[in-house]
């Protein structure tokens, strides 16, 4: 079992979809089912909504899971396993108030030591702490050996007790904290391989010592994945557009191209364009790199046009708020100087839009205006130019601006002959 592990605390973020995909593409490799668990228990910071939002864009992109689960559900079993480590001594009671742990803190910062918990809580006796009114948290005792972490992306790593230290496992308020729950819920849902950001790696060891603590000894692989960095080369932050999938989606980058873009970043694929199911085919973990990879919005763009390309014309056409083939044919011809479908749609509704010309060339368009609505049907543009000319008595600029004008609802553009073929059924509506 695989599994994805969102947080409904805001935008779902470029770095957590590649996530997600990486996990979708792992799942289909190894034949294992792809769980996705929403870590809900930071009541506090949890926006209403934000679930369904993230599962709509999982749908939207394809990525196929057996089962959802709210991590909230599994409270009873954080519990009973907090309780398990303190009756077996792997845990203790530690009643620290927090201005305590402070000061010590500051001491060693003073000291310029690295803070690390005392365990003055881990020597009290029984009856010292059944006896205690006061409020407490119960700390995972520190391990006595070294934890070692095989990471397909990263490499090997190994964390000394030290470095792991006697951390906190339940709040005062009895509820988990993430190491905690994610190492409790790993081990409900039996799984296997855990593909996540790199911000995660000093979690890891804490969760192998919580799941060691427990008795548990599946192993599971781990793959971190490098940040992504921002177009300045720093680490890309919720004030950075670009890092929200939403975002992108808004401003007309199609979900494939979405994919398909974060999927190459800082990795080795065998083409530059393809789709997720032509990736499983050949995606490869121990391929990416170790490197952080950067976001190139000139890229996306790119991978975006290549994408929309390769849409049937009708398709296109539903895209950009039409549902026929000759707009998505149409689409095509400008996708010369557009590169997403908000800008696509953005050259299309001038052609589409009431004409009011006025100025220099409003007199022109007002016969061309007239000759067209009352012109027979022509195949051809020259056969259409043609009869114009000759029945307005219009040339040169004064018959190609005010024309222009009136089937593109711009003076520039592609040419007239390439855009006709696909506007000549429409001649009507478009010079209303």
């Amino acid at each position: 079992m695989l599994r994805f592990a969102p947080s409904p605390t805001g935008d779902m973020h470029i770095g957590n979809l590649r996530v997600a995909l990486f996990n979708h593409i792992l799942s289909k490799q190894r034949q294992e089912p792809l769980l996705i668990r929403i870590e809900d228990t930071d009541k506090e910071r949890n926006i209403p909504g934000k679930d369904q939002e993230i599962i709509g864009i999982l749908q939207l992109f394809g990525i196929e899971y057996s089962d959802l689960i709210y991590q909230s559900n599994n409270l009873k079993f954080h519990r009973a396993m907090a309780l398990q480590l303190l009756q077996n001594k792997k845990a203790f009671n530690c009643f620290c108030t927090s201005e305590t742990l402070d000061l010590k803190r500051e001491a060693a910062i003073a000291a310029k030591l690295p803070y690390r918990y005392d365990g003055i809580c881990e020597a009290l006796s029984d009856a010292e702490t059944i006896d205690n009114p006061n409020p407490f948290v119960v700390r995972l005792k520190k391990p006595d050996h070294a934890i070692e972490v095989d990471d397909i992306i990263k490499g090997h790593s190994r964390f000394e007790p030290d470095d792991i230290d006697s951390f906190i496992i339940m709040r005062a308020d009895k509820y988990p904290t993430y190491n905690f729950a994610c190492a409790v819920d790993d081990m409900l849902g039996d799984i296997s391989l855990v593909i996540r950001g790199e911000d995660h790696v000093s979690n890891t060891p804490k969760q192998m010592a919580i799941r060691e603590a427990l008795g548990y000894d599946k192993k599971i692989e781990y793959a971190h994945l490098p940040i992504i960095l921002g177009e300045e080369g720093r680490k890309m932050s919720k004030r950075d557009n670009a890092s929200s999938v939403k975002w992108m989606l808004e401003e007309g980058f199609l979900p494939q191209a979405i994919a398909n873009y974060l999927i190459l970043m800082g990795n080795k694929t065998p083409t530059e364009i393809f789709t997720v199911p032509e990736a499983i085919e050949w995606f490869r973990l121990d391929h990416v790199s170790k490197a952080p990879a950067r976001f190139d919005l000139d890229k996306l763009r790119f991978i975006n046009k290549a994408h929309l390309r390769m849409l049937e014309h009708k398709e296109l056409s539903r895209y950009v708020g039409f549902a026929d083939e000759e707009i998505g044919a149409l689409a095509k011809i400008y996708l010369d100087e557009a590169s997403t479908l908000k800008e696509l749609r953005e050259k299309l509704a001038p052609v589409f839009a009431p004409k009011q010309i006025e100025g220099e060339f409003a007199e022109q368009a007002a016969l061309l205006r007239r000759a067209i609505l009352e012109a027979p049907y022509f195949e051809t543009f020259d056969a259409f130019k043609g009869h114009l000319m000759q029945t307005t008595q219009l040339k040169g600029k004064l018959f190609f601006k005010p024309l222009r004008l009136l089937l593109c609802g711009g003076e520039h553009g592609p040419e007239l002959s390439d855009l006709y073929p696909h506007l000549k059924n429409y001649l009507g509506e478009i010079v209303r």
